[in-house]
Formats: structure tokens, C-alpha cells, sequence
């Protein structure tokens, strides 16, 4: 070969390749600066991000601290809870039981799990596997949330037989509606078709032939030794706060999952070969069959598209599939979902027809923040005009902020400050019950009612007085954020027939469902 041929060989094949290169580095400079940006507008203060792009990990990096004020810093191995993203992963082990022969996906419920009822009995006969993947179940909003969360002593069995009580709010398969208790119920099926629990199942059938070495199916299972745990932080009146510990133990199959984005990068590759990875022994293995994986990637419940969604994003429909979200994005098909608990939020993103694929863990619960990272990065990989995204989500942050304020600002300027309750104070204190979550209790000491939930530790606090016979439980432990107003039902007796709650701020969390509660006094069942 003469020096001619060489330097078109070296024009033609080795040029592109160093222009790929240099691209993708100046992509992730870019992406890094966005990180930074974010992580400063909305406090936020350990990220960690991994990219996969044409099956090679092109970004796997932390970025600031595991914890407030302490020097150590967030690694590509540092382990947070990934949350709902935990729900893909049981969708998956569903998917390999599927490709088993052990079931389909229109299998009955009642046909693995005899005890499950719904509030109606058509429901309950009707309902498949698929039924308890897609958030169309008939339920509400995180209905029943308040049986797993916060951490609470309530067994799988406890929710499975609450589900029977859990109010209706839309006909079967008719509306989504969110729900994780479905998702605690899937992981049982995985249970008795496996013949070993939920967490077992998914460290033998995922974690391990991945090679996710350090993912854990729960908190609790990460070993002692691993001190590399992304601390949970809450910003209250201005400050972050360092909340949490051992994360959703209850919500098992729905949410309980901690993993870095290291591991992260091998479900990753997983998901863009529908469902094919490399084993230990360098040879083609398969968590589920692409027929599985179209399956999960199908849309099952259609969503509503705003004007602004198409108008600035492209976007023409929305759905959610099997355990993820789907839409399109400016011409592309994206897979996506987002997780999150009390101080840690996150985002899995798949573009599967650009091979593309993104995890952000954090350990603040800022949506704004992932959202804005995920987006750049869809920007810069997709060539999409330049925008600024932190600042987008900084300016909807702060009217969503402002439109809470004055909201809150008009009902306390509607309240009656010269009513009364109707009864002693007394007389409100008393042990209530729930049929789906059980007993509540209300005690009266030095002048104050206190409200327990009996299930729940971190549910108690003190009920000041609003108006009339509605008071406002403040939550002793300030992080939940979930203050609740308690109004009390009289009978013409004049006595307490029932009371209901509903959350005091538009922004709590809707898995603090109060709302499903009838609390009715014990003595009167």
C-alpha cells in the first residue's frame, strides 16, 4: 500500500471515527455544565448519570456529595433508590415467566392469587397480569399508598385483603390512575410462579446475570461494609434536610430497589437489546424474548396530550405500556420513567431507535432537576435546538410555588376564626378504624388532641383546630410534608360518626392518600 492509499484509508475510516469521538466529548461537556447548573438552581446535592449510546457506556460519572456539608462525593458506584424505576424491572421478571410458559399476560389474577378482590366483582374476575401493569384498574390515584407508605408494620397479605375497601373513583379500564399496590400484588405472582419472594427472584433472574453486583432488591439488603449510600435530602423553609433511611422495604415490587448507575448501564443495554445481554461466560443470554419486550414497550393506557406538549415538544401521543411510559419526542419513540421517595428522585430514559439510552439518580427530590438533565442530554444527542432547560423548570418551579401560595393564602382567608368545634375536645378522642388501612387513634392530653397511625411511626402529630369541626394533624416529623386538614361528622346525636382527612397542600405527595380514608369510631363498628 502506497502513501496515497494509506492516507485515504486513514480519511476515509479512521477520521470519522475521531470526529464521533470528538463529538460526543464536546456533548458531554455541555451535559456536565447542565448538571452543574441544575444541581445548584434546585439544591441538589449529589447527582449521578450514565449514557448509553450504540451499546458502549459514553458517560458513567457523580457528580457532588453523597451528603450535605460532608466531603464525600457521589461516584458512579454509588447506590441510591431508584424507586418506581423498580417497576420495569418487575415488569421484565413477568416478561421471562411469560416466555416460561408459567403465564401469560392475560392471565387472571384470581387464577395465581384465589384472595385478591377488588371493590367490584366483576373487576375482580376480569383482572389480568396486564390489568395490574397499565394503571387502569378503576382506583384512584395512589389509592391504598398509605398501606406501604411511609414505612409501615402492613404485610402484602394486609394489602391484598385492603384492596376490597378502596373507593372507585372510575369505571374498569376506563381512566389511568397511578397505583404501586398493583405492582406489590405482581411481585407476588412472581412469588409463587418462582417459588421464592419477590427479592430473591429478581437478585437471581436480574441483578445477578447482569452483573448489577452492587443493586439490591432493598436498603436493607446492602451489606454493611458498602458505606457508598446517597443520603435523602428535603428542603424545608429554604434548607435541605437529611431525611430517610431504610426506603420502601413495603413497597417491594413497586419501588424498593437501590442501584448505582454503573449497574444501572447493564439494564440499560439489556433494555435497547430487548431483553439479550452477555453472560459471565461471553455467551448470549436472555432476560425475555423480543416478543416480550415489544409487549412491554405496547401501549396500553392512552394518556392525555397537552397543546404546549405538542407544540414545544412534538409530542402527539402518550401512553403508559408495561411498567414504563411511552410517548414520542420531536419524531422518536421514548421509553421512560421516573422514580421517586421521601428525598431522592430519578429518571431512565431509552430512545430505542437511536440506540440511545440515560439514568440520573439524585439524592434531593426535585423533578425540575432531573427533568432539565434528561432533557439536555435528549438535546444534545438528538441535535435538537439549543434551550435552556434549568431555567425552564426554574420558572415553573417558582409559579407553581406562587400559584400554591395564593391558593393557601385564599382558603385560610375563608376560614371562620370565630367558630368553634362543637364538642369537648374530648370527645373527639378516640380509637378510629379504616376498612383498608385500619386503626387510627386520637388521644386527648394536656389540652391537645394527638392523631397515631397504628401501622405507621412516622404518622403522628397534633390536630389544631381550623374551623368549626375541622382541625389540621401536623405531622410531628416536618419532612412528610403532608399536613392533613381532619374534619369530624357529627349524627343528631351529636356525636362523632365519622371524620375524613384530605391533604392541607396541592404538593403533597399523592401517595399520602387520606382522602380514601372513612374513619370511623371504633366502638361503632
Amino acid at each position: 500500500m502506497n502513501f496515497t492509499q494509506k492516507l485515504f484509508v486513514l480519511l476515509v475510516f479512521v477520521t470519522p471515527f475521531i470526529t464521533q469521538a470528538s463529538s460526543i466529548s464536546e456533548k458531554n461537556a455541555n451535559i456536565e455544565a447542565v448538571i452543574k447548573k441544575a444541581m445548584t438552581t434546585f439544591q441538589v446535592p449529589g447527582v449521578a448519570v450514565a449514557i448509553v449510546k450504540n451499546n458502549q457506556v459514553v458517560m458513567s460519572k457523580g457528580f457532588g456529595v453523597i451528603e450535605q456539608n460532608k466531603k464525600t462525593l457521589v461516584t458512579p458506584d454509588t447506590l441510591f433508590g431508584i424507586a418506581s424505576n423498580t417497576k420495569a424491572m418487575t415488569a421484565a421478571l413477568l416478561a421471562g415467566l411469560v416466555d416460561e410458559g408459567k403465564l401469560t399476560w392475560t392471565t387472571k389474577v384470581i387464577d395465581i392469587i384465589p384472595e385478591f378482590q377488588m371493590p367490584n366483582a366483576y373487576v375482580t374476575r376480569e383482572f389480568t397480569i396486564i390489568d395490574l401493569l397499565s394503571h387502569k384498574s378503576g382506583l384512584g390515584l395512589g389509592a391504598g399508598d398509605l398501606m406501604i407508605w411511609p414505612q409501615t408494620t402492613l404485610t402484602n397479605a394486609d394489602v391484598i385483603k385492603g384492596l376490597k375497601h378502596l373507593p372507585q373513583v372510575s369505571s374498569f379500564r376506563s381512566e389511568f390512575a397511578y397505583n404501586n399496590l398493583m405492582y406489590v400484588i405482581a411481585g407476588e405472582i412472581i412469588a409463587k410462579l418462582t417459588s421464592m419472594p419477590w427479592q430473591e427472584a429478581i437478585q437471581t433472574r436480574i441483578f445477578t446475570p447482569l452483573g448489577m453486583k452492587n443493586t439490591r432488591a432493598t436498603f436493607s439488603q446492602i451489606p454493611k461494609s458498602n458505606d457508598n449510600i446517597a443520603r435523602a435530602h428535603v428542603p424545608l423553609e429554604g434548607k435541605l434536610t437529611v431525611v430517610g433511611g431504610n426506603f420502601l422495604e413495603r413497597f417491594t415490587s413497586a419501588g424498593a430497589v437501590a442501584s448505582s448507575v454503573n449497574d444501572m448501564t447493564l439494564w440499560l443495554k439489556a433494555q435497547l437489546n430487548n431483553g439479550a445481554y452477555i453472560n459471565k461466560a461471553n455467551k448470549d443470554e436472555r432476560l425475555f424474548s423480543i416478543e416480550q419486550s415489544r409487549a412491554m414497550w405496547q401501549a396500553r393506557t392512552i394518556l392525555p396530550v397537552s397543546v404546549a406538549a405538542t407544540k414545544q415538544d412534538k409530542t402527539h401521543f402518550s401512553a403508559y405500556g408495561l411498567g414504563w411510559a411511552l410517548k414520542d419526542y420531536h419524531g422518536v419513540k421514548l421509553i421512560h420513567h421516573s422514580g421517586g421517595i421521601l428525598g431522592m428522585v430519578s429518571k431512565v430514559v431509552i430512545v430505542p431507535e437511536e440506540n440511545l439510552a440515560m439514568v440520573i439518580l439524585t439524592n434531593q427530590q426535585s423533578g425540575y432537576a432531573f427533568n432539565a438533565i434528561y432533557l439536555h442530554i435528549l438535546n444534545e444527542y438528538l441535535e435538537l435546538a439549543e434551550k435552556d432547560w434549568v431555567v425552564y423548570y426554574h420558572d415553573k418551579e417558582q409559579a407553581r410555588t406562587a400559584k400554591e401560595k395564593v391558593r393557601l393564602a385564599k382558603a385560610a382567608s375563608l376560614v371562620d376564626k370565630n367558630s368553634s368545634h362543637s364538642l369537648p375536645l374530648r370527645a373527639y378522642a378516640q380509637t378510629y378504624s379504616d376498612n383498608w388501612y385500619g386503626d387510627i387513634e386520637i388521644s386527648y392530653r394536656n389540652n391537645q388532641l394527638n392523631m397515631k397511625f397504628s401501622h405507621t411511626p412516622k404518622l403522628q402529630g397534633t390536630l389544631a383546630h381550623y374551623q368549626h369541626n375541622t382541625f389540621i394533624v401536623r405531622w410531628h416529623d416536618r419532612s412528610l410534608e403532608a399536613d392533613a386538614l381532619v374534619n369530624f361528622h357529627l349524627n343528631e346525636a351529636g356525636e362523632v360518626e365519622y371524620a375524613n382527612m384530605k391533604a392541607v397542600s396541592n404538593t403533597t405527595d399523592f401517595s399520602f392518600d387520606f382522602h380514601d380514608l372513612k374513619l370511623i369510631p371504633k366502638k361503632n363498628k
